[in-house]
């Protein structure tokens, strides 16, 4: 059995998704401290340190900024905070650190928007 083409190329543009904002990231001084971060809860897309914040990045490619901003559920929401908590129990230098939401919404490598503090934890 093939793997589906469909999926392998959502894949690969997540994966271009995610260096992009990765990249992006870093021209604001942010350090990438984990990309595709797995646990039981789920995936961060990205864990990054913004000064004395550990952030947990929602990355969101697609045609437009609005339907990627959009894309970003009350169940994306939840599973990344599980997994934020879950990077923090692995690594405990983290457990007293301020932690923020964001989200990376890319349509093109030309329009790229970063939305810091995008919500609040049980929110």
């Amino acid at each position: 059995m093939s793997a589906d083409p469909k999926r392998i190329a959502a894949y690969e543009k997540g994966l271009m998704g995610e260096e992009i904002a990765a990249q992006y990231l870093r021209g604001k001084g942010f350090d990438i401290l984990a990309v595709r971060y797995k646990t039981r809860f789920g995936e961060i897309d990205l864990v990054a340190q913004d000064g004395e914040f550990l952030v947990a990045v929602e990355v969101k490619m697609r045609g437009d900024i609005t339907s990627a901003l959009e894309a970003v559920t009350y169940r994306n929401r939840r599973r990344v905070e599980q997994a934020l908590l879950a990077y923090m129990a692995d690594y405990p230098q983290y457990a007293e650190a301020a932690l923020r939401f964001d989200v990376v919404a890319i349509a093109s490598l030309l329009e790229i928007h970063h939305l810091d503090n995008a919500w609040l934890a049980g929110a």
